[in-house]
């Protein structure tokens, strides 16, 4: 592998690990290397309001940024928002070399950081590490080119794509380390979706409840929730599904998490809103005529009108399964 390939997967690995905390900003991965490879600093982007990762490795270089190359898994911002350009402090550093994953498809940036820096006269590289980028970085990519959040469709479920028994018990059909696993994924998203019908009958508080997580996401109702609901406060919405992401993706939510029930799983489906599933899947089975399944409402009438994915992960969390699928 070579040097760039390390060092931008070393400053991927970073901007993951930064992941539900700077939104709406991306989570970015930033390293600084000397002329000879040698690390000098890294950095992450911090809460909003807060330094970007270009920002936070120049800080910690000071005076050996000189001459350096930045790896920056992002196209640096040229524009003045909640902090200054990022472009102006690379340059007036004396960064030598600038190698950045994927361009920022923001109207604000678009191109023109890597523009800014060339009229500096820093020499620019794009695409190294451009794929894995890219997946790390979907959710922020999909909303700024399409104003929407990504959506993603979060389920726990038997082999057999049942949600409860026939008698509707379904706690807990999963282990621990899944429901742990959930949180994390909670945890990535800035809102969550449920139906009023799920919110009467479970009752979720709809919290990410992790050790040191402070950030809660904003909690959204199809429909009406009773006023002692524990979801409280909550967004409640009636109207059509696409209207809603318009309106989320205006606030800033990056990224929508639908967590139930199956008759709004199905919805956000049948309607192709969304871009990726997570299935827990226990290693259990149901069985029956009568169970709950995922997915409540009209299936696909033939096997060719099936909804087609492909598989980006499958890992073992516990007893259980989890699977993701992008579509």
């Amino acid at each position: 592998m070579s040097l760039d390939a390390q060092m931008m997967a070393h400053a991927a690995a970073l901007g993951r690990g930064a992941r539900g905390t700077t939104s709406p900003n991306p989570w970015v991965g930033a390293v600084l290397v000397d002329e000879r490879g040698t690390l000098l600093a890294s950095g992450a982007t911090e809460p909003p309001g807060g330094r970007h990762a270009e920002i936070v490795a120049l800080d910690a270089a000071g005076r050996l940024a000189r001459g350096a190359t930045l790896y920056a898994t992002l196209e640096p911002c040229c524009h003045t928002g909640r902090t200054p350009p990022c472009t102006d402090r690379i340059a007036a550093a004396g960064v030598a070399r600038v190698v950045v994953a994927v361009t920022d498809p923001d109207r604000h940036v678009a191109g023109g950081g890597i523009a800014a820096l060339s009229a500096a006269g820093v020499t620019v590289e794009v695409g190294v590490g451009a794929e894995e980028v890219a997946g790390d970085l979907a959710p922020y990519l999909h909303h700024r080119r399409t104003g929407r959040p990504y959506v993603v469709c979060k389920w726990a479920a038997t082999l057999d794509g049942r949600t409860a028994a026939q008698d509707g018990s379904s706690r807990w059909i999963t282990s621990e380390a899944a429901r742990h696993d959930a949180h994390v994924l909670r945890a990535s998203c800035d809102a969550i979706v449920v139906g009023a019908g799920t919110v009467r009958r479970d009752d979720p508080a709809l919290t990410v409840r992790l050790g040191g997580f402070d950030r809660q996401p904003l909690r959204v109702v199809l429909g009406s929730a009773p006023p002692d609901a524990r979801v409280h406060p909550c967004m409640e919405f009636a109207g059509d599904l696409g209207e809603l992401l318009d309106d989320l993706g205006a606030r800033g939510v990056v990224q929508l998490l639908v967590e139930g029930g199956a008759r709004v799983a199905h919805d956000f489906v049948a309607a192709g809103l969304v871009n990726r599933i997570v299935a827990y899947l226990a290693p259990a089975v149901m069985g029956g005529d009568d169970g709950h399944p995922v997915l409540e409402g009209a299936g696909a009438p033939s096997i060719d009108a099936a909804l087609r994915g492909r598989f980006v992960s499958i890992a073992r969390v516990g007893e259980d399964l989890r699977v993701e699928v992008e579509l």
